[in-house]
């Protein structure tokens, strides 16, 4: 099931990110790691437009969206190649059109869930904090 998250849920989310994140970005390192974490919980989250998965009354994944902008998309590492992150875009591109993206390009399961789902690159720039390269995307 797909349904608008609570601030109270905020803990369960920052869980997810973390697992995720941790197998998605390895590259990053703990300092800017932290960061991020701070600024999703008190930041990023609590000002977007986040929808939550549930299975079993249980979140295992969620996007949060900046107008047009998927400003995360992260799914529990055990729920992997399950449709999760598909249905989660597919439920915001109801409401959304022209999305975009942000993804690291070392990113092996984001990059190319991204491209399956017809998101192409109009702009790669190297991020600061991390010195990575960044893709941008649009659907």
């Amino acid at each position: 099931m797909i349904r608008k998250y609570n601030e109270k849920e905020i803990p369960a989310l920052i869980e997810i990110w973390e697992h995720a994140s941790t197998l998605v970005h390895p590259f990053l390192n703990n300092e800017f790691t932290q960061m991020i974490k701070k600024a999703m919980t008190e930041m990023y989250l609590p000002n977007s437009d986040t929808w939550v998965y549930e299975e079993s009354e249980k979140i295992v994944g969620f996007i949060s969206m900046i107008e047009n902008e998927i400003g995360g998309l992260f799914v529990n590492p055990n729920y992997h190649s399950k449709g999760i992150g598909t249905a989660l875009v597919n439920h915001i591109n109801q409401f959304h059109k022209g999305l975009e993206v942000e993804v690291f390009n070392e990113n092996k399961i984001g990059k190319p869930f991204y491209e399956k789902h017809g998101f192409k690159t109009f702009k790669a720039y190297i991020q600061e904090g991390t010195n990575q390269k960044v893709l941008r995307m649009k659907k």
